[in-house]
């Protein structure tokens, strides 16, 4: 007899051996157990989770440098590097609706270290309005809602009707007459006032733009009676008189705007929110998910990211991955339904 020991006589790993009885893969049994027990913890979820991470993190935003989701982006994703002492990038990626952006992400690895800048447009209408070549709801995973946002319907200053109950009615007795300039057929302004005429019965002629950027001096020199824009571009002209504010399109009056009403005070059930918040390829692990949508509520319990976010028109909206998904799951459809009813989906 002898005796194979890893330590000495008294180790848990001493075992006498008989050498003529025993073949010799016999001995190595113990031993390589062993090792593998250790392996497998060594790369536990649990244990590749307390590393992470180990090198910077790339937020793909959609959008050109200085688009609300670019600035949005910047600001969390700063607080979100001081809390988990890496680096995070931001990768502008701009084209199609942000189709581009969201093919970019999809092209990283799930491996936590990607992770796409979503916005309502982005993430629950241009995909049922363009039909890319992906299932963004397959492909993609929440992680962490940051922001809403309401669109706020305004007018020219000389427009006669002052609220929303008598827009409606002028508009019906005026069809055809009441201009509303958006920026572009199927966006999210345009859908948002397509629902109320679904709603009420309003009347107006679309005019689509090219962007935002004419649309605010076409209506302030009274070119165009109405537009419904995001809150925040519109705030500054708001203040200074040379426009003037109907209604918002949230379910209720927006923090940052409360003497404005909601449309819902006129539409009951009526609601037309916009959103931001940061989602991930499918397969990033829920530690990953997990700490990062951790991150992201610290960073907007900040006092400095609270006010930041008021003046730039914006309500904080944070909660869990879940919490995030109800809402997407609601608006994608919602809107996805209205698209293909107004026969605005490209490929029917």
């Amino acid at each position: 007899m002898v005796e194979l020991s890893l330590r000495n006589a008294g180790d848990p790993f001493h075992f006498p051996i008989d050498k003529e009885q025993r073949p010799m893969n016999t001995l190595l049994r113990p031993l390589l157990a062993c090792t593998a027990l250790l392996f497998t913890i060594a790369v536990s979820p649990h244990a590749l989770a307390q590393s992470y991470p180990s090198k910077p993190i790339r937020i793909v935003v959609p959008y050109q440098a200085g688009d609300l989701s670019d600035v949005i982006a910047r600001l969390i994703g700063q607080k979100v590097s001081e809390q988990v002492g890496q680096p995070v990038i931001v990768d502008n990626r701009p084209g199609a609706s942000g189709i581009v952006g969201l093919q970019v992400a999809l092209q990283a690895e799930p491996d936590g270290y990607t992770f796409v800048l979503g916005q309502m447009g982005s993430m629950a209408v241009s995909p049922n309005l363009n039909k890319p070549n992906f299932d963004i709801r397959a492909d993609f995973i929440p992680v962490a809602s940051m922001f809403s946002n309401d669109l706020m319907l305004v007018s020219n200053v000389d427009f006669g009707p002052k609220t929303l109950p008598e827009l409606i009615t002028y508009s019906k007795a005026n069809p055809g007459k009441v201009r509303l300039a958006t920026n572009g057929e199927g966006g999210f302004p345009h859908l948002s006032m397509e629902l109320l005429k679904d709603r009420t019965g309003m009347d107006f002629l679309h005019i689509p733009y090219k962007g935002n950027a004419q649309i605010p001096a076409d209506v302030m020199g009274g070119r165009i009676e109405l537009t419904i824009l995001g809150f925040s571009s519109l705030l500054q002209n708001i203040k200074a008189g040379k426009m003037k504010p109907i209604a918002m399109t949230g379910k209720k009056r927006s923090s940052t705007a409360p003497d404005i009403p909601a449309f819902n005070e006129t539409v009951p059930g009526y609601e037309a929110l916009g959103w931001f918040g940061l989602f991930a390829r499918k397969g990033t692990p829920q530690d990953v998910v997990t700490r990062i949508n951790t991150a992201v509520n610290n960073a907007l319990k900040i006092p400095d990211i609270m006010q930041k976010s008021e003046s730039l028109g914006l309500d904080i909206s944070m909660g869990s991955p879940q919490y995030f998904e109800a809402i997407w799951a609601q608006d994608f459809a919602k809107w996805g339904d209205l698209i293909r009813k107004l026969g605005l989906d490209k490929q029917k």
